[in-house]
């Protein structure tokens, strides 16, 4: 039976998972047709990505950036700015699917959207279910809307999990197993992890990422995040995730049975195989990603995660064990962190440091809304703001 043509909106475009999805997109033109797309800044990639796949909608972060990008792309596109924009592109009636890859804390309003209108959604961006998993997840199941896992750690699990899934005990599951990289440090001696530079963490081995993420895989912190976006996409308490360190990231994860079954999905190190197995979702479609050569890699390596190596895993464990306010604060400490890093303004080692002091000072609350979820928020960036000028 020919597939039903799906109007696409994409947030974050022009980012990795947004440009991977259009390679993904292009491949199929008689299956997904490109709604909106929306970036922060880049005006010349998002113009560019118009004129290649002519959206209804195109969205900029600022007033000033869409007004230099309709000048680019003219009447043939409907720029907006904003918050609103993506509000209104995400929620959309003619918006079938909407891919959610706007990075960080920025993405949470938008994905809600999204979300609160009941629709497909590829969930690529982790911060939306650390932030404020319960709400999300009872919006999820109030709107009936489709959640589909992005993240190449959860989709594997997801594909890996039975089809009628609805909890750990029902399925039968004993644990889950997030694989993890170890990043571009998992060997790097401990005395020299503070002289590391931003380019030196965001030359991930395996994966071509932004520079964000990059920073949290080196910190191990984007595996902290995972493991607390793990516990609420597939209903399982933190302490029955393990992450093991797979440097070939070929077994992207695993799920153990209580009979002893292990079933693992396995395949290249390229995000566009979980999109594409997303966006088709319940069917299979051609990811452009080349065949998995097992004889080539010849064998597979696996180690336990070194938590001194590491601090940001048993910050994310905690957080997790609190639930409350305690991973929206984990969350935003961390993005100031990584933004000061990247910014040389701290040492590669203060991230982790930074969001430990803010950690250890928080007070834990129960955001039982949105709005106290954004406070959580904005108090965690200004206390870790203020850690970092203290210790400049």
């Amino acid at each position: 039976m020919k597939p039903l043509m799906q109007n696409l909106t994409i947030l974050g475009s022009t980012g990795s998972i947004g440009v991977s999805t259009l390679d993904v997109v292009a491949r199929h033109p008689q299956q997904f047709q490109v709604f909106a797309l929306t970036a922060n800044q880049r005006v010349e990639e998002l113009a560019a990505q118009c004129q290649q796949f002519h959206p209804q909608y195109a969205v900029m972060g600022s007033e000033a950036a869409a007004e230099r990008l309709r000048s680019l792309v003219g009447s043939d596109v409907d720029v907006l700015w904003g918050d609103e924009g993506l509000a209104l592109v995400a929620a959309h009636e003619e918006a079938d699917t909407v891919m959610a890859a706007i990075v960080g804390a920025a993405g949470l309003l938008p994905t809600l959207a999204a979300v609160k209108a009941g629709k497909k959604v590829l969930l690529a961006n982790k911060e939306a279910l650390v932030m404020a998993g319960q709400l999300f997840m009872d919006v999820v199941s109030q709107s009936k809307a489709t959640l589909l896992p992005i993240d190449s750690e959860h989709n594997a699990i997801f594909q890996c999990l039975p089809a009628d899934y609805s909890g750990r005990e029902q399925a039968g599951v004993r644990r889950l197993l997030l694989s993890a990289s170890g990043g571009p440090f998992r060997t790097t001696p401990l005395t020299d992890l503070a002289a590391m530079t931003p380019d030196q963490a965001c030359a991930h081995p395996n994966w071509s990422m932004g520079r964000k993420i990059s920073v949290d895989s080196a910190t191990m912190m984007n595996k902290g995040l995972e493991l607390i976006e793990a516990s609420w996409l597939f209903a399982v308490d933190a302490s029955d995730i393990d992450i093991v360190i797979h440097p070939q990231s070929i077994i992207h994860s695993l799920v153990e049975y209580n009979d002893g079954s292990v079933l693992a999905q396995l395949g290249n190190p390229d995000m566009r195989t979980p999109i594409a197995h997303a966006l088709a979702w319940p069917e299979r479609i051609e990811s452009g990603v080349s065949s998995l050569d097992l004889i080539a890699i010849a064998s597979l390596n696996f180690e336990a995660p070194d938590e001194q190596r590491f601090p940001a895993l048993s910050l994310a464990r905690a957080a997790a064990d609190s639930r409350g306010d305690a991973p929206a604060a984990l969350n935003a400490a961390n993005e100031v962190a990584v933004e000061a890093f990247l910014n040389n303004a701290i040492g590669f080692t203060r991230i982790a440091e930074v969001v430990d002091r803010v950690m250890q000072v928080w007070l834990l609350g129960e955001p039982r809304e949105l709005a106290a979820v954004q406070d959580a928020d904005k108090r965690a960036r200004a206390m870790a703001h203020q850690v970092i000028v203290e210790q400049a």
